[in-house]
């Protein structure tokens, strides 16, 4: 799978898209990661990306030329376009899981008051959003779904049940997990996770995992 990240701050993602699970899973080449730069596209000696909005207001905003010419140089035959916006729809883990059947993703990330409202209604396939809140730019959600969605790719993660088990999988938070020491500060680990007994530790990790989604996420509970 290919993913190219369109920005005005390339800077910004290469650092992270080379590391860790990512970084791996780029040199066994299981997904490849492009960072375009927008102003590449951009008018003029200073590569001018952005102009006054029609109607007033402040701020300035990113023009649909400079985008278009940008989302052009990447599309390929079955891209998805995904433009990284605070009034899209929400990214959660179905959308991960949705986005990881293209075979490439194209990601705008914006920045300044916005994108010019045409890029919205004719270049891309869809708006996303990470949060009801607003960042000064789309790099950051371009880079967790880069993340999120990576990691439903057969091959990335090391153990292929990682992805079923963790948190938002089956609608409900995953459980805590113990490890090594056995006891610290007079913290123990739960007995049951030392007995051996399968199904019972089945039992209480699901169980803790409908406890821990009622505490912190009970809307979770409420979609299903």
């Amino acid at each position: 799978m290919r993913f190219d990240i369109l920005t005005l701050h390339p800077e910004m993602c290469s650092g992270p898209m080379g590391l860790s699970i990512l970084g791996r899973a780029r040199a066994a080449a299981l997904i490849e990661i492009g960072i375009k730069d927008i102003r590449d596209h951009g008018h003029g000696r200073h590569r001018t990306v952005d102009d006054a909005p029609y109607g007033g207001g402040s701020g300035m905003v990113m023009r649909v030329d400079v985008v278009d010419a940008a989302i052009a140089s990447v599309r390929q035959p079955g891209s998805h376009v995904v433009l990284m916006d605070a009034a899209g729809a929400r990214f959660d883990q179905a959308a991960a899981r949705r986005l990881a059947q293209h075979p490439h993703l194209v990601l705008v990330c914006g920045h300044y008051e916005g994108i010019d409202g045409r890029v919205r209604e004719h270049l891309v396939d869809e708006a996303l959003c990470i949060g009801d809140y607003v960042l000064t730019g789309g790099e950051l959600p371009a880079m967790v779904i880069v993340d999120a969605v990576a990691r439903m790719i057969p091959g990335v993660l090391g153990n292929p049940e990682s992805a079923i088990e963790e948190s938002f999988s089956s609608g409900r938070l995953e459980y805590p997990p113990f490890t090594r020491p056995r006891e610290h500060r007079g913290w123990s680990v739960p007995e049951v996770l030392l007995s051996g007994h399968h199904s019972n530790i089945e039992k209480w990790r699901a169980e803790m995992g409908e406890q821990l989604t009622r505490q912190v996420r009970p809307d979770l509970l409420d979609e299903t």
